[in-house]
């Protein structure tokens, strides 16, 4: 939840709690974009005024890496700025002032709506004890190994440069080499295929990159 003022977060944040969601609040547009890209939240719901970015622009940058459902929760609700946060990939739209409860079950029937264009046969992603399986069956990963499966995962169908995968998997670490994601795309093969000797869901481009196909 992206939203810079205090009293209606609190709102929400209690409303969300209520119906058994656990929400993460921020109150800077920024800063939503690097906790989307981390924690890979079910939905966002974000507000159009925000104090650094407009709530249109993180929603612009979000779809540039994530199909994340997204709900404006704005003051501003003429015609013509509802058309434009649903046109740059908005799923819903809802003016201040609202009913807590309503924004709820907007919530559900957005996520029930998306999820079968979410859904992920064959891997499961448990993000807080930082688990993949794969046909119900646990992988043995080590840290970077789960990080890009985790990447992947979040983007399927998308071919990332091996530059992109080192910018996003191994940021900041030491000793890194220029065959580092080669490396781990294969001991990551090896593992999917102990499990499943039939499967090959990451597929390589050449010249490319890599991307996570499990059709």
């Amino acid at each position: 939840m992206v939203e810079d003022e205090r009293a209606i977060a609190d709102t929400l944040l209690y409303a969300m709690r209520t119906e058994g969601f656990e929400p993460v609040w921020c109150e800077l547009g920024g800063r939503a974009l690097e906790l989307v890209r981390s924690d890979e939240p079910a939905l966002v719901i974000l507000d159009v005024g925000l104090p650094d970015l407009s709530g249109f622009e993180v929603c612009r940058r979000i779809r540039t890496f994530s199909e994340v459902p997204i709900l404006f929760l704005t003051a501003r609700g003429d015609e013509v700025d509802r058309i434009v946060g649903l046109e740059i990939g908005a799923d819903d739209y809802v003016t201040k002032p609202f009913s807590p409860r309503e924004v709820a079950t907007r919530v559900r029937t957005i996520l029930r709506r998306s999820r079968p264009n979410h859904a992920k046969p064959g891997f499961h992603l448990d993000v807080a004890s930082r688990r993949i399986t794969f046909r119900d069956r646990l992988l043995d990963l080590t840290r970077f190994e789960y990080e890009l499966l985790r990447v992947l995962l979040a983007h399927r169908g998308r071919i990332f440069t091996r530059s992109e995968l080192m910018e996003m998997v191994w940021a900041g670490a030491e000793d890194t080499q220029d065959r580092t994601v080669d490396t781990h795309i294969k001991t990551l093969r090896a593992k999917i295929r102990e499990v499943a000797p039939d499967a090959d869901p990451i597929q390589t481009h050449r010249g490319l990159g890599y991307s996570l196909d499990e059709s």
